[in-house]
């Protein structure tokens, strides 16, 4: 729940600034690329935790909306959330929310950058030892952690690659900062490379 609330509050935060572009959309002269376009995704990724050399085999799943075309860029704004299926030493799993900048460089590769923040969780699957014996958690500063949930800033880069009108290839790239967690500096740093299918609605064309 608390997950779901930070991402509607982002959007809400977001919108105003998008509205114009919205606006423009909606009056500018009608071709493919102008319109506002909904699309979304699932993909497969490998995360590097950055705890002890943890590593997840994750899926990730989302959405874009993207708005009217701004000097050659398109600004989007994304929901994606992240779950992990095996891994090592901690799962991850997250749910974000931020703006994506698509660059209209192509008719087929679309490069883009983005910035997302929300919240993740880290399940840890190691074992501490207590004075009541084993149990699984994870032992830092004399104490055991068994899930800590926390703030996660997420930049990243990528590009999709059109195999039809509707249908494209999604290669991604994820650094994520995730904070209050137990560590020596509070922090931790992910990496995430994410291939997946991507589903667009509607039309698509370049202007």
């Amino acid at each position: 729940m608390k997950q779901h609330k930070t991402i509607l509050t982002l959007v809400l935060l977001l919108a105003p600034f998008f509205l114009p572009s919205i606006a423009a959309a909606q009056s500018a002269k009608p071709t493919a690329a102008q319109d506002i376009q909904l699309t979304v995704f699932g993909a497969v990724s490998g995360v590097y935790t950055g705890l002890a050399g943890g590593k997840n085999l994750s899926l990730t799943a989302g959405g874009d909306l993207a708005l009217a075309p701004w000097h050659g860029m398109r600004p989007t704004l994304e929901v994606r959330g992240t779950k992990n299926l095996v891994g090592t030493i901690v799962g991850q799993k997250d749910v974000l929310g931020g703006l994506r900048l698509d660059f209209l460089l192509g008719r087929r590769v679309h490069p883009y950058g983005d910035f997302l923040f929300g919240r993740g969780e880290m399940d840890y699957g190691s074992t501490c030892a207590t004075n009541n014996g084993p149990v699984t958690g994870y032992s830092f500063d004399n104490t055991c952690y068994s899930v800590t949930t926390t703030y996660v800033y997420s930049p990243g880069a990528g590009f999709d690659y059109d195999l039809t009108n509707h249908f494209a290839i999604k290669v991604d790239g994820q650094y994520q900062q995730w904070g209050s967690v137990p560590t020596a500096s509070g922090t931790l740093h992910s990496t995430i490379g994410t291939i997946g299918l991507v589903y667009r609605f509607g039309k698509f064309g370049m202007p």
